[in-house]
């Protein structure tokens, strides 16, 4: 009798601790998830056609260093109920606040208009010309965020996140070798040249953007977490964390043993979509070239919004898209403006869509230390985050990160004077 009285509250526990984290659900993995941008898949792809299955180790790191940088994010927003903008602001003073998120402005619009080039890309496998799907697309991704609420986004945010596994279709159509896949695991065959340890690093520094932090932590605020729901937004952020690790996998798989093997290189995803239709087939191109427009649109929804959410966070306006215009006019006007102009810029003839791929890139490169920097000191400081302060393990894993991501932005620097 006691027995089943025990089961039965063990058994009612469970389900009450399941239907809170479904609740809970959604930050975490939302952001993961939208770190398969176009950015992303263009690194992973590059990296599997370049290195075959030799890179595929590089994920473990990555995986280590998007878990704790985005728990560090959940946390302080849980904590001190404020954005990462509000915080650095709060710290660092309004100069160094300023020149931050000029710099950070300049860089998303670039990435914004390299979403909306992935879009063009992805859509041409279909035969659709860029002048058709870009405006479409900059109108729908508009419309979802102006006349949406956060918990309909948020919905659709999570469908696109299962969209992207899709590239588990994409790797499989390929026929890799699995025996080579669980060597480069176990036994990674490590260089020591330049190409490759750039790629390990690029890797590693694509899994997480300065933007990306931002988004993280107001997305926490905006569903309304509290201290409570702490261990069930870790586990979100950790499970988020995961299933963009298994993307990532799966996008490298697809182009090494497909393009690697058959000695094809590319430049960006549109290609790797592309070049995978004579060597796997018309639908393993149309199935690359479907998740990268899925990541694209995603990443299209979300960078705009944290913009505009952390430039106006930053200087004290209202902010969010559960908030009308009339209420934060600041936050839709400059959304609509970081979308037009990117959008606008696909569609002039000849655009440099590469070079603009690239700058976005290096211009993240050099601005997430500083972002990373102004988040550790903060989330160790006891005044602001009292005993929720970071532990030494994610002290010692951040400040590596940072250090690794300092090396890059030098090497950055010095390549472009050279």
């Amino acid at each position: 009798m006691v027995a089943n009285v025990i089961n039965s509250v063990k058994k009612k526990s469970l389900w009450r601790n399941l239907l809170v984290f479904l609740a809970i659900l959604g930050p975490g993995i939302v952001t993961g998830s939208v770190d398969n941008d176009v950015g992303g898949i263009t690194t992973y792809s590059v990296a599997g056609a370049m290195f075959g299955y030799k890179l595929i180790w590089t994920l473990i790191p990555a995986f280590i260093v998007l878990f704790v940088t985005q728990e560090m994010n959940a946390r302080m927003g849980i904590v001190t109920g404020k954005g990462l903008a509000d915080l650095i602001r709060e710290n660092a003073g309004v100069k160094v606040t300023f020149f931050i998120f000029v710099f950070l402005l300049g860089a998303d619009i670039l990435n914004t208009m390299t979403e909306f080039s992935g879009v063009a890309g992805s859509i041409q496998i279909f035969g659709i010309s860029k002048y058709i799907s870009v405006p479409i697309a900059a109108i729908f991704v508009w419309f979802m965020v102006v006349k949406g609420t956060y918990r309909i986004a948020e919905r659709i945010f999570l469908f696109f996140s299962v969209c992207l596994f899709v590239y588990v279709a994409a790797a499989l159509m390929g026929q890799p070798d699995w025996t080579a896949v669980e060597k480069s695991i176990i036994r990674p065959d490590i260089e020591t040249n330049f190409i490759y340890i750039s790629t390990v690093i690029g890797i590693v520094g694509t899994t997480i953007a300065p933007w990306m932090q931002f988004y993280m932590q107001s997305a926490v605020i905006e569903k309304g977490l509290q201290l409570k729901d702490l261990k069930y937004s870790t586990l979100d952020v950790f499970i988020g964390s995961l299933c963009t690790v298994v993307v990532a996998f799966f996008i490298m798989i697809a182009c090494a043993a497909t393009l690697n093997m058959k000695g094809i290189s590319i430049n960006d995803a549109s290609d790797a979509a592309a070049a995978l239709a004579p060597v796997a087939g018309a639908l393993a191109s149309q199935v690359f070239a479907f998740g990268l427009f899925v990541a694209s649109i995603f990443a299209s929804v979300i960078l705009p919004v944290a913009t505009a959410f952390y430039v106006c966070e930053a200087f004290g306006f209202e902010a969010g898209i559960d908030k009308k215009w009339s209420e934060a006019p600041q936050f839709y006007w400059l959304y609509t403006g970081i979308l037009a102009i990117a959008a606008g810029a696909i569609l002039i003839p000849n655009a440099p869509l590469i070079q603009i791929s690239l700058w976005s890139q290096r211009i993240n490169g050099i601005l997430l230390p500083v972002v990373l920097i102004c988040m550790v000191i903060i989330v160790n400081k006891k005044e602001v985050m009292g005993e929720y302060v970071n532990k030494p393990l994610s002290n010692i894993i951040s400040w590596i990160t940072i250090v690794v991501l300092l090396a890059l932005s030098v090497t950055l620097v010095i390549s472009f004077f050279q």
